[in-house]
């Protein structure tokens, strides 16, 4: 990407936004996870591939931003900021954990599908309430963020894209209406795109042309959707323009007056060993928060696994997804604004991950029952610590004790944490495996 003659490059500034690294490329623009160094919060930074940025682009693109600032809706990814810096156009918007796509290469429950269904239309049906088409609909353009919450990005960019990008009128291979290929794009054309994101979120499969039923992965569909909710995703998906619902709005409709019948009651397991493994994992996490939730404060879950896990915590200890920022509930009053785990509001630094100074003053003010150990650093005349500290929230040194747990047999060989072998498979505190135990 280039700013004039000269790169965007990772770890540059582009006026008050730091880039920290690349997410995704495509054939309208790269997209960057980038900091905004005033509001100290981090963003999705798309940045148009300069060969296309034009006058009558940036004009088109203001016209469309106009537009969709109508569309105030919970499953609606809004614009943050647009502009132009130094040369270089670019887009700001909210920054989430990951795309439908990528969530749709791990399991979902048959609950969370209906879920994700029930946000997906109600989002494009707001945008048709206002006669606005997405013309873009694909797994790529839903983003998640925390609880479970899909929004649908790129409303305005998406048909930017289409007149800018040379031979690109089609839309997105895969997921385009057979009267958007040809031109000819409406409302319709959306519900079918949405149609097809349906149909492989629950089939596991993409249909392709000619579109005749039975598809790829019918059965598999069948088994989950109740046979009413398999009606209406066939007609979302007809041919004939004319014989799908009018609008996302019609659609959405029809599947909120299913209610309970938009899934079977009982829909078929598709591997008894599988179910297995989740009833198994489900016994030892509840034994392991009814044995340690008081001494780890065991408060928080692994936004990838579902497994509990604890504010100090800097991995999950049941998948090893490193936690470098917290945006679960904290019982501290305030967060850091680097890693958002929670800090006392007397603390000098961040004690988690070596944050810069929250409170200038530091003195201490507060006592607190939790605190169980002192700061080996003589200039820091003892203040106290709380379990699993990494720094002194006093004086920013580094803590070398090894914080121990109850009937930990154990210790990490990277960091000498504790570890409960007979229920992690990561080390919380560094992230590294847990070696499998010996049984002979």
């Amino acid at each position: 990407m280039r700013r004039g003659t000269v790169l965007v490059r990772v770890r540059s500034r582009l006026g008050k936004y730091r880039i920290d690294r690349r997410l995704a490329e495509g054939g309208f623009a790269t997209v960057y996870r980038a900091r905004d160094t005033v509001s100290g919060i981090s963003v999705a930074l798309k940045i148009p591939h300069p060969a296309l940025v034009t006058r009558q682009m940036l004009e088109t693109f203001r016209k469309e931003v106009r537009l969709t600032e109508q569309l105030d809706h919970p499953n609606v990814l809004p614009i943050k900021d647009a502009g132009t810096i130094d040369g270089v156009f670019y887009v700001a918007s909210p920054l989430g954990r990951e795309t439908l796509e990528d969530r749709l290469a791990r399991r979902l429950a048959p609950r969370t599908m209906v879920d994700f269904c029930m946000q997906m239309l109600s989002a494009v049906a707001h945008a048709h309430s206002k006669r606005i088409m997405h013309c873009d609909i694909k797994p790529e353009n839903f983003i998640l963020f925390p609880e479970n919450r899909l929004r649908l990005a790129d409303f305005g960019i998406a048909k930017v894209a289409q007149r800018t990008i040379p031979a690109s009128g089609s839309g997105t291979v895969g997921y385009i209406a057979p009267e958007q290929a040809l031109g000819r794009p409406s409302l319709r054309s959306d519900v079918f795109s949405l149609g097809l994101v349906l149909y492989r979120m629950f089939s596991g499969a993409l249909p392709e042309w000619p579109f005749r039923w039975p598809m790829a992965g019918r059965e598999r569909l069948e088994r989950i959707l109740a046979p009413p909710a398999v009606a209406l995703l066939r007609r979302a998906l007809e041919v004939d323009n004319a014989r799908r619902f009018a609008d996302a709005g019609a659609m959405h409709r029809s599947f909120q007056r299913l209610g309970h019948r938009i899934v079977r009651r009982n829909p078929a397991r598709t591997s008894t060993r599988r179910t297995r493994d989740v009833s198994w994992k489900t016994v030892r996490w509840k034994e392991f928060v009814r044995r340690y939730r008081t001494e780890l404060a065991i408060r928080n879950a692994c936004h990838r696994c579902g497994g509990p896990t604890s504010e100090a915590m800097q991995a999950c200890p049941w998948c090893g997804t490193k936690r470098r920022r917290a945006e679960q509930p904290t019982r501290f009053p305030s967060r850091c604004p680097r890693c958002r785990r929670g800090v006392k509001s007397d603390w000098r630094f961040c004690p988690w991950c070596y944050g810069a100074a929250i409170n200038p003053d530091g003195t201490c003010r507060y006592s607190d029952a939790a605190y169980v150990g002192r700061c080996g650093n003589r200039a820091c005349h003892g203040k106290h610590l709380l379990p699993f500290m990494r720094y002194c929230p006093w004086c920013r040194r580094k803590v070398t004790r090894a914080w121990k747990v109850a009937d930990a047999r154990a210790q990490c060989s990277r960091c000498n944490g504790g570890l409960l072998r007979d229920y992690w498979e990561y080390c919380p505190w560094c992230a590294k495996p847990v070696p499998a135990r010996r049984t002979t």
